[in-house]
């Protein structure tokens, strides 16, 4: 028995006092987390594509919103009990760091979540969490760990004029915001600081079971669904996943209420959602 703590102990790594107090997690998070690791050590995962397998392993999981507005001040929440469409691709490739990395503990987990989560890998702080998704791309994109595709031309045949404003134009829908109105100003210059940018995507009547598409889109890309809603750039993200029959979604649905490798088509799936335009791509390292 001593043994076997003496093992869980170097699995969880060292969490120093200070930073432990800037995380919220529960010991069933912990535990998952290190088992996941431990068992991911010892299988054959094709391609080494973890971010696919770590999702995979989180089917299943009931879907949550708002799970990182829990805190008064911010703390990096930690939660693979409750996971919305950000928070599984964010567990899913901070998973993937740690299997890059060769480093299997809790406290790696930790900083790689902190690291993808928030601008340059700063400390816990709300105003640079990377609220939009197109800042969350560019972010990730300068740390390495990921890259947008934006060819080739065809499926790329769109192009997306980013023009956000909705959390400067809307503090009251969020807690934190309400809280600290200081805030605002700071997300507002982000807002800024992104639009205008353009991005290529494919366009959803370009969502096919083609050898074109297929030699595009690869198991494990995150896709970002682009959206007609003002304000906004991103309406949902999930991984792609190809079956015999085309194109699926593996995502965190709000529709499904759980972690689901979606059924129907994603092509299905995007005429279904009229603010929906299509898809950006991007790749992880």
């Amino acid at each position: 028995m001593k043994k076997l703590c003496i093992i869980f102990v170097l699995l969880m790594g060292c969490i120093n006092s200070n930073w432990a107090t800037k995380i919220t997690y529960k010991k069933e998070d912990s535990l998952k987390v290190v088992q996941l690791l431990t068992a991911a050590r010892h299988q054959h995962v094709s391609n080494n594509n973890y971010t696919l397998y770590f999702a995979r392993k989180l089917k299943g999981i009931p879907y949550v919103a708002h799970t990182l507005e829990i805190n008064k001040t911010e703390k990096l929440v930690v939660n693979l009990r409750q996971l919305d469409c950000t928070t599984l691709v964010e567990n899913a490739v901070a998973l993937q760091l740690c299997m890059q990395q060769k480093i299997y503990t809790f406290a790696a987990f930790c900083k790689n979540l902190q690291r993808i989560r928030y601008r340059q890998g700063c400390a816990p702080y709300y105003p640079a969490r990377l609220h939009y998704f197109t800042d969350w791309i560019e972010d990730n994109s300068a740390k390495g760990i990921c890259h947008e595709l934006q060819s080739p031309n065809p499926p790329f045949t769109a192009v997306q004029k980013v023009n956000v404003y909705f959390m400067s134009k809307h503090p009251d829908k969020y807690a934190m915001l309400k809280a600290n109105p200081s805030y605002v100003p700071i997300i507002a210059k982000d807002e800024q600081r992104i639009n205008r940018k353009s991005y290529r995507y494919i366009p959803k009547s370009g969502i096919s079971n083609s050898n074109l598409l297929r030699q595009t889109i690869h198991d494990g890309d995150i896709l970002a669904l682009t959206t007609s809603l003002k304000g906004l750039d991103i309406q949902h993200i999930g991984f792609a996943v190809w079956h015999k029959d085309g194109l699926h979604l593996l995502n965190a649905s709000s529709l499904r209420h759980k972690v689901v490798e979606e059924p129907q088509l994603l092509s299905t799936y995007l005429r279904k959602q009229k603010s929906m335009t299509g898809v950006r791509v991007i790749r992880l390292k």
